[in-house]
């Protein structure tokens, strides 16, 4: 057990765990407009405020991510972590300046009305998703190419070691070794 919860088998593993949820904050209702005293009058989900960046960068910190772990190289694990802070910064520059904002709409039939920008899930999951990226992302470049590695070596390992016991002349040969 301790052998799997290794920095270089986990820091993957978050990664795309982040990844997916980046993707999936830009398909979530990231902020209600709320007039005070009333139910939301509407919604903007992540996609409408980023025009789907999010999820083309959490695409492509799978493919870099994927090109690093097979290779070892460091130029992809850089990218994998540029991805993560790109992500961060544009969270920081779109989204969170509107949380909590108040203003007026227009709203057919009322005239102008005030809101408040409610944040929901999708605000919160794109956060915790673009700062555990970047974060995982830098760690994960910083690794030796040999740490990079870790997760396809060991599912080599795994994968021959299953294909050795389904094989049953290998057994043959095993029984025939020990008499």
């Amino acid at each position: 057990m301790r052998r799997l919860l290794r920095a270089d088998l986990l820091l993957p593993l978050v990664i795309v765990a982040a990844a997916l949820a980046l993707a999936a904050s830009d398909l979530m209702a990231t902020f209600e407009l709320t007039p005070p005293g009333r139910e939301p009058i509407d919604e903007q989900l992540g996609g409408d405020r980023h025009g789907y960046a999010m999820l083309l960068l959490g695409a492509f910190t799978l493919v870099t991510l994927t090109i690093a772990v097979a290779t070892g190289q460091r130029a992809p694990a850089w990218a994998t972590a540029g991805l993560g802070i790109a992500a961060l910064v544009l969270f920081l520059i779109v989204d969170l300046p509107d949380a909590g904002d108040t203003g007026e709409i227009e709203i057919e039939g009322i005239g102008l009305a005030g809101v408040e920008v409610v944040a929901q899930p999708g605000f919160w999951l794109g956060a915790a998703a673009a700062l555990t990226l970047a974060l995982a992302g830098i760690a994960y470049a910083s690794q030796s190419a040999e740490d990079r590695t870790a997760p396809r070596r060991l599912w080599a390992a795994r994968r021959s070691s299953s294909s050795r016991r389904s094989d049953p002349s290998s057994s043959r040969d095993r029984r025939t070794d020990r008499a």
